[in-house]
């Protein structure tokens, strides 16, 4: 992943009904789920709930398909996942005293087990 399109990802998930839309369907699982659903866990118009899934399509986070008469949509997993590992690829490349965070950003810590982590160890010396 190069730089400008995490930007844009991380642009499009800068809006508050963009992430909530995107966290339901996450939440949907593979399926998906039609707009009207999206719009109604989100609280939004219909047509607003359209407006933000295309910016969320445009930024390659979710995708639409036509099944008969219903469009639905579905997270991109592979995008999402992607943006997250741009994210951590760096991750403590460059501590201060050879301190490592992989605990921080290891896959399958909670963030307070990090946050403990992180505060219960020694200081190097």
């Amino acid at each position: 992943m190069i730089e400008i399109e995490a930007a844009e990802q991380l642009a499009a998930l800068g809006h508050p009904a963009r992430l909530s839309v995107l966290r339901t369907l996450m939440a949907a699982g593979t399926d998906g789920a039609p707009a009207r659903t999206l719009a109604d866990a989100a609280g939004l118009a219909p047509n607003a709930t359209t407006f933000h899934l295309n910016r969320l399509r445009l930024a390659g986070l979710a995708q639409r398909q036509r099944v008969g008469r219903e469009v639905r949509y579905n997270a991109d997993f592979a995008a999402v996942q992607a943006l997250l590992d741009f994210l951590g690829e760096t991750c403590c490349t460059e501590a201060v005293g050879g301190r490592r965070c992989a605990p921080v950003c290891g896959a399958g810590s909670s963030s307070s087990d990090s946050a403990k982590s992180m505060t219960d160890e020694e200081p190097s010396r």
